[in-house]
């Protein structure tokens, strides 16, 4: 895929954080859009058809936690890899895992760390082979090292 890394939706509420993720994005080769808050995620995520989608968790109308169980109630986007960027409190760690975030960022958060756990998501969700030995399984968020600093966390 020259040139496109893949498109990422990027939900937050907060207009200098969406273009904080969006430019450190672009600039690494990924196509950005951005949703204000989890009602209008729901709303363009069909259109837009992203490979990643990040949430910041307190938002209007509809909060982070909500809309990604949305996404992941709905067939057409169960599988589409979640990512939580927010101040990951215990409490938004353990609602997240539940209704099925794949990864999670804390708030404020090295560009180099964001871009890295978009593009493994990313990769994930192109079905690279190796995503999986790079990190292990996802949803056990219990690989030692990166991850850790990346702000990957046990809800524990």
């Amino acid at each position: 895929m020259p040139g496109v890394s893949g498109r990422v939706l990027v939900v937050d509420d907060n207009k200098v954080i969406r273009q904080l993720i969006r430019v450190n994005l672009e600039l690494e080769g990924f196509e950005v859009v951005t949703a204000a808050d989890g009602a209008e995620c729901l709303e363009v995520v069909h259109q837009v058809r992203p490979d990643v989608v990040t949430l910041d968790v307190a938002m209007p109308r509809l909060d982070g936690l909500g809309a990604a169980a949305r996404l992941r109630a709905d067939p057409r986007t169960r599988d589409l890899p979640l990512a939580i960027i927010s101040a990951c409190t215990q409490y938004e760690v353990e609602a997240g895992l539940d209704v099925g975030v794949d990864a999670f960022l804390a708030k404020p958060f090295d560009p180099s760390e964001l871009v890295s756990l978009v593009r493994k998501l990313a990769e994930r969700e192109r079905g690279d082979a190796s995503f999986e030995s790079a990190l292990g399984p996802v949803g056990s968020l219990g690989a030692p090292g990166e991850t850790e600093r990346a702000g990957w966390t046990a809800g524990g």
